[in-house]
């Protein structure tokens, strides 16, 4: 029996799960969980928000020793997280005062600053990646005025940051760097020009791999710590890019992956750069064997979340649906504003939006409620710049659990909706390692591998 391993990092939580095929079939267990969540840390006297990075790497070596512990060593692990965020290293391999959060306040002002070098139109045309004020671009400018980057030997994307850390071997990943907002869509690779113009040390940005890359195996180090040695496979290191490899239906089906962020789209096999495509606000991000997913950032369920945490943790999110499915009231609100980004209090801001204080349920509702309002739209802007119209909408992800959203998806939509599957992410990862080992051949096959072994459901 052969074993993968796939860490999948999101920006409230992360497990491993381990996959392997049985009885023509994929199996899946999860055997370890850990919570993750940035803190506020004081930079240079500035309040920042910035991830636990040596607590997750933490979390990354317990969770590896767990497989030996149930007797399930993987031939090979990949790791991936949410997009945008990296490690900037200096001559010691160490991150440079920390490693910041996207939700950190510090590009409120570096996103007009970089546009005064490179109009936005500009890097649409080069890059396809739609605006949003946390991207890598925005950050790296930062870096750069506050003189982090020029102490900096390397930058690393997190997901590459700790496979660096297993193996001591440091490429950037394809799907990943795409999320930067400086890979050109032709050349798949750093656009020198964008880098010049930003004044960007080119030094710092290593090379592009694609994912099916075999990275490496770990360090002694590493392997005498977690009892084994196992390769490292580069899965699409973008969770969004591993979820959509796992999304069950034909690439021609438009798909919502709806955890912490939701990202609507359907997949490509060329970018579309043209100014409807842009002004529309959908994005071109790497996917698997040169194809793009052409899909909208949506706020998705962190909403929920904080509004869940600002509750202590009262209520389970079942619990919020139950309290939300009594509750039904219609106040709209713009779920993409970004007054919802990082704000001091979710609660107050949604209070604020509708103009007045609600239940728990009620306000459960309307997030809710304008998530699929806000997914019908985009559907359509979708279905615009294409020149097409869809039947069908798979929603992925652990999200496609949330059985009140599906419905009002489906309501608001008028299409047909299917659900499933819940832990993609990590299924699309362990899908690339099966490819690399020459055990899954293609896309297409671990598609129907996909469809037989796990729950999916019309809603």
């Amino acid at each position: 029996m052969q074993y993968y391993l796939a860490i999948d990092i999101g920006a409230s939580s992360g497990r491993h799960i381990i996959g392997w095929t049985q009885d023509g079939r994929l199996k899946t267990e999860e055997i370890y969980r850990f919570k993750n969540s940035p803190i506020t840390n004081i930079v240079n006297g500035r309040k920042c928000l910035q991830w636990q990075h040596e607590q997750l790497f933490s979390e990354i070596i317990n969770g590896l020793k767990r497989a030996k512990e149930i007797g399930k060593i993987p031939y090979s692990v990949g790791i991936d997280t949410w997009g945008v965020d990296y490690a900037l290293l200096d001559k010691e391999d160490n991150p440079i005062e920390g490693i910041f959060c996207y939700r950190d306040s510090r590009t409120e002002k570096t996103t007009a600053e970089v546009h005064e070098k490179i109009p936005f139109a500009e890097l649409y045309a080069k890059t396809g990646i739609q605006f949003a004020t946390f991207n890598t671009i925005y950050q790296l400018w930062d870096d750069l005025i506050k003189g982090r980057m020029e102490k900096a030997e390397s930058m690393l994307m997190l997901p590459s940051y700790f496979h660096f850390r297993l193996t001591g071997v440091k490429r950037q990943e394809y799907t990943h760097a795409t999320t930067t907002g400086m890979i050109n869509v032709n050349t798949h690779t750093w656009d020198d020009e964008i880098l010049d113009r930003l004044g960007y040390k080119k030094a710092l940005f290593k090379g592009i791999s694609q994912p099916k890359t075999l990275l490496g195996e770990f360090t002694e180090e590493i392997s005498k710590v977690v009892g084994y040695k196992a390769l490292v496979v580069l899965p699409a290191t973008h969770d969004t890019a591993s979820a959509v490899i796992a999304a069950p239906l034909d690439s021609n089906t438009p798909y919502i992956s709806s955890g912490t962020w939701s990202l609507l789209g359907v997949e490509q096999d060329k970018a579309r750069t043209d100014k409807l495509s842009r002004e529309a606000d959908y994005s071109n991000e790497g996917g698997l064997d040169g194809t793009f997913r052409f899909q909208k950032n949506i706020m998705g369920l962190w909403m929920i979340q904080r509004v869940r945490k600002e509750l202590n943790d009262k209520y389970d999110f079942e619990g919020l649906t139950n309290l939300a499915r009594l509750s039904p009231v219609d106040y709209e609100i713009d779920v993409n504003d970004l007054r919802f980004l990082s704000p001091d209090s979710m609660t107050e801001e949604i209070f604020s939006a509708v103009g007045k204080r609600l239940s728990v349920g009620e306000t459960a509702y309307v997030i809710y409620n304008n998530l699929a309002r806000y997914y019908a739209r985009s559907l359509n802007d979708l279905e615009k710049v294409l020149g097409k119209q869809y039947k069908t909408l798979n929603i992925i992800g652990g999200g496609s659990q949330n059985s009140l959203l599906n419905e009002l998806t489906k309501q608001k939509t008028g299409r047909k909706v299917i659900a499933g599957p819940a832990e993609c992410t990590a299924i699309g990862n362990l899908l690339v390692q099966m490819m690399s080992a020459g055990e899954c051949l293609s896309v297409k096959e671990g598609r129907k591998l996909i469809k037989k072994s796990f729950d999916i459901k019309e809603v």
